[in-house]
């Protein structure tokens, strides 16, 4: 076993009993689950950058007092990220209180769209930079750079670019601004859990803008159910939300375009068809 994890989980009052065992879905980093002397614990093995900002994530997820189960950092240093593992388990009524969680984390809010530190969405740097308007901050850090980037990589032609950048400019003409709210960043379906404890939320890309942005993520390939959003929208749906979870859909799929190629060209176009026709 690698010294460095040796002394972590020293440092952290863990003795190993075995070796690491691989999990599978660790395309974007090496995880394992490693039995101690305190019970089993999940071990990741990145890029320290983007182990130091999922760390932070986690922590400001667990600080928020949301009632979703958040893993709890064992530890973290060169590379390697220990945290609790949780066990699998259901009941039938998770799905409501995910939607509840959600809720409450997303009252969490703060003075401007942003983070104090850059992270990372799946492999893709996420610049973070504080802006006071949300649409500035959507613009600026998510949408005009990811353009780019796909552009530089021969992923988009000028055209489909210049019509990313018009969806971007255009923002104020129909997106009120509101306030920050703590958001997990990267909620798709893989990344929240069930545990005998309630519903549990891993890998965040933490940082605060439009609350949608989650719900958004977690409709982009499939759907939670009536209950969640019964639960999470208590009543208070806005009008535009077919508009608002087509934008907020826009940047995961130029990060799904930048990552995994021209495979998701057609749905960046897409959706982008659809923004310019609402």
């Amino acid at each position: 076993m690698n010294e460095t994890l040796v002394s972590l989980l020293s440092d952290a009052g863990l003795t190993p009993r075995g070796e690491p065992q691989a999990l599978s879905g660790g395309d974007i980093a090496e995880v394992f689950r490693l039995a101690t002397d305190q019970g089993e614990v999940v071990v990741k093995h990145d890029d320290p950058e983007r182990l130091a900002g999922e760390a932070d994530g986690l922590r400001a997820l667990r600080g928020a007092g949301s009632g979703l189960i958040v893993p709890e950092v064992l530890g973290e240093d060169q590379g390697y990220l220990v945290m609790e593992a949780l066990a699998p388990g259901r009941s039938s009524g998770d799905e409501a209180s995910l939607g509840e969680g959600l809720r409450r984390l997303h009252s969490v809010t703060g003075d401007a769209h942003g983070w104090p530190r850059d992270n990372a969405c799946g492999r893709t740097p996420q610049p973070n930079a504080p802006l006071a308007d949300g649409r500035a901050f959507q613009r600026e850090r998510r949408l005009l750079p990811l353009a780019e980037a796909c552009q530089t990589r021969g992923l988009m032609d000028a055209r489909l670019r210049r019509r990313v950048e018009a969806i971007a400019h255009g923002l104020e003409a129909w997106l009120p601004d509101a306030p920050a709210s703590l958001m997990h960043g990267d909620l798709w379906s893989g990344n929240v859990l069930f545990s005998p404890q309630g519903p549990a939320i891993i890998d965040p890309a933490v940082y605060r803008h439009y609350p949608e942005v989650d719900l958004a993520m977690l409709t982009l390939f499939g759907s939670p159910g009536e209950s969640f959003f019964e639960a999470y929208w208590n009543g208070g749906a806005p009008a535009d939300w077919p508009r608002r979870e087509t934008l907020f859909q826009l940047y995961p799929l130029l990060n799904h375009l930048l990552l995994f190629g021209g495979s998701y060209r057609g749905a960046v176009e897409r959706t982008v068809s659809r923004l310019e026709t609402a």
